[in-house]
């Protein structure tokens, strides 16, 4: 744990319902250890920010507006580094001293379970730190 016992969740979040799952269990997690400093991590492919996956300013807005009524500390990080989505949620996780990663995972086909996404993937197999993946509610 971090600073004064506190928990910190790095969260990686793209505008879909895998990312507002990934949110909902963040919350829902901090809540459960008492409240926990939570880093939600957006990044568009290689930072572009034309990507679907970089989020628009409402979008975070209406996050930490959430954060603040749950009574979270947050920090929302969106850079338009040229970094992979995965390695900005990594280098997140390694300058917060990160608790716990959560990331959202969408439903593939048979195939396609046979891979997991390459950021999900990369994140999983090089983080320091435990990492939960969610699937969307149905």
């Amino acid at each position: 744990m971090t600073g004064a016992g506190r928990t910190t969740i790095v969260v990686g979040y793209v505008p879909t319902p895998e990312g507002l799952a990934a949110v909902d269990y963040a919350v829902s997690h901090a809540r459960t250890t008492g409240g926990a400093r939570i880093v939600l991590v957006n990044s568009g492919a290689h930072g572009r920010d034309s990507d679907p996956k970089f989020a628009a300013a409402d979008d975070l807005d209406a996050l930490a507006a959430r954060f603040d009524e749950a009574g979270l500390e947050h920090e929302i990080r969106q850079s338009a580094q040229a970094l992979s989505p995965a390695e900005e949620i990594l280098t997140a996780a390694e300058d917060t001293d990160a608790d716990l990663i959560v990331i959202g995972l969408r439903r593939r086909s048979p195939v396609g379970k046979l891979f997991l996404g390459s950021s999900s993937q990369q994140v999983i197999l090089d983080a320091a730190c435990p990492v939960v993946a969610v699937k969307r509610a149905d």
